[in-house]
């Protein structure tokens, strides 16, 4: 049973910071993508950021590329997500995912697991 719980979630003020991490179980965490998501209220999910099973390929959303760091520890079994420069538009549901393969598909990053989230919440 794969199971992925997020924590580091929280109300930050515009230009703060957050450290997410998502704590992994189940079998062979170090040999899969991972990935997180967000959702804002209203709006689509979508993909934040994603690390393939070594780290060696790394992608970001534009709205986020210079804020946002990717990073896993394998050994820990633990992803994070560091959250820099936080702006009102990132007040989101922020989700933790592990893809099916060790890398991802940007054209359809449809992951296999999905953590149950943690929120984030920007104020002015």
């Amino acid at each position: 049973q794969v199971l992925l719980v997020e924590s580091g979630g929280g109300l930050v003020q515009t230009g703060g910071s957050l450290r997410l991490s998502c704590a992994g179980s189940g079998p062979s965490f170090s040999n899969y993508a991972m990935g997180w998501f967000r959702q804002a209220p209203g709006k689509e999910r979508e993909l934040v950021a994603a690390i393939s099973w070594l780290g060696a390929k790394i992608y970001y959303a534009d709205s986020v590329k210079g804020r946002f760091t990717i990073s896993r520890d394998n050994a820990k079994n633990t992803l994070y997500l560091q959250v820099n420069s936080l702006k009102l538009e990132d007040t989101a549901m922020y989700y933790c995912a592990r893809f099916a393969g060790q890398s991802y598909d940007l054209s359809d990053p449809t992951p296999a697991y999905w953590g149950q989230g943690t929120q984030v919440t920007v104020s002015s």
